[in-house]
């Protein structure tokens, strides 16, 4: 009995994410009520309340859903008998191919919208997404104990990947500046950001 009720919350979780999901996307988070949300997810208001006590709860783990996405989505591993460059660049056109779809720029879209002007609610939320450790930091730590790579400070060079990939495949595509990136231009940023990379941090 336990194992049903417990099967049958997590269908009704399911539905009000997928509710919140399509409800912010077309009303905003402030246009959607829990009201509405329950009449998506086919529950009752209480069982909403149940599960997320805010819609800032739901927004939120909208973004921890993405951000667990995106580390899965990066396959990545060092390898020492392969090319630096060529390693790097294919995890890094992983992140890109996952910035740039429409789900993660829809959620990404929600999430500023609702906190453009109260940022600090979102500030430690994110900070503590960012301190969990990804393809990206294992891969350079294990370049450097490799001695391909030298570095100080991992975070910064993480965050310099970070700003050289979402400034020209996150930012231009969320706010619809640029059209669709193509697989070769993907492929160049990947490139390019892996050439500004190694020729700081690389091994000679």
């Amino acid at each position: 009995m336990t194992g049903s009720t417990r099967t049958r919350s997590d269908v009704k979780r399911e539905a009000i994410i997928q509710a919140a999901t399509q409800a912010f996307q077309e009303y905003g988070v402030n246009g959607t009520s829990m009201d509405k949300l329950a009449e998506l997810a086919n529950v009752s208001k209480r069982t909403v309340y149940n599960h997320f006590a805010t819609k800032e709860d739901l927004v939120m783990h909208l973004i921890t859903k993405q951000f667990e996405e995106a580390k899965l989505s990066i396959t990545v591993e060092y390898d020492s008998s392969r090319d630096l460059s060529e390693q790097l660049c294919e995890l890094i056109l992983q992140d890109i191919e996952f910035t740039v779809t429409e789900s993660h720029l829809d959620i990404a879209r929600v999430a500023i919208g609702h906190f453009f002007y109260e940022p600090e609610k979102l500030k430690d939320e994110v900070a503590q997404l960012k301190a969990q450790e990804t393809a990206l930091h294992r891969w350079l730590k294990a370049a450097k104990a490799d001695k391909k790579i030298e570095f100080d400070d991992l975070s910064r060079v993480v965050d310099e990947i970070d700003s050289l990939v979402k400034g020209q495949c996150f930012w231009p595509q969320l706010f619809k500046i640029n059209d669709v990136l193509s697989d070769r231009d993907k492929r160049n940023i990947a490139k390019n950001t892996v050439a500004l990379i190694t020729s700081r941090y690389a091994v000679a």
